[in-house]
């Protein structure tokens, strides 16, 4: 498993447990302490990526709410809404990683963390971000 890839577990990890204590994503990175030595390598991807998410976190949500037809942000799945909230910042303001990669790395999350039918509702959703990317402001 690549250093981001693992980045990616442990940003999900901090935003999916920041949203369940009602807490901001940094603040419950900040309670985690030092990292161990196997986190290191993939800290600087994830704190970035927790950031980032935080930051963004209005058009984040405003985005996925008006593109995931037939859901509301509120119904999904928690791990689907946090999977996708750092999908769609690494597909729209992280230059460096390409923007399929950003994609299948959310559904690859999604397969392992959450629901049958998450895989394939991450993946159009992203998708569809993805197509929309250049007439998006940001």
């Amino acid at each position: 498993m690549s250093a981001r890839t693992k980045a990616r577990k442990l940003a999900l990890d901090i935003l999916f447990a920041a949203e369940l204590r009602e807490e901001k994503p940094t603040d419950v990175l900040a309670q985690r302490g030092r990292p161990n030595q196997d986190e290191l390598a993939e800290l600087g991807h994830a704190v970035r990526l927790i950031e980032g998410v935080q930051e963004h976190n209005e058009r984040i949500d405003e985005l996925i709410s008006t593109y995931a037809t037939g859901w509301t942000l509120e119904r999904m799945p928690v791990v689907d809404r946090n999977i996708l909230r750092m999908g769609a910042y690494e597909l729209l303001w992280v230059d460096d990683v390409p923007d399929g990669v950003a994609v299948s790395e959310a559904v690859n999350l999604a397969t392992e963390l959450s629901t049958d039918e998450s895989p394939r509702f991450v993946n159009g959703l992203l998708s569809r971000l993805q197509e929309l990317k250049p007439s998006l402001t940001l």
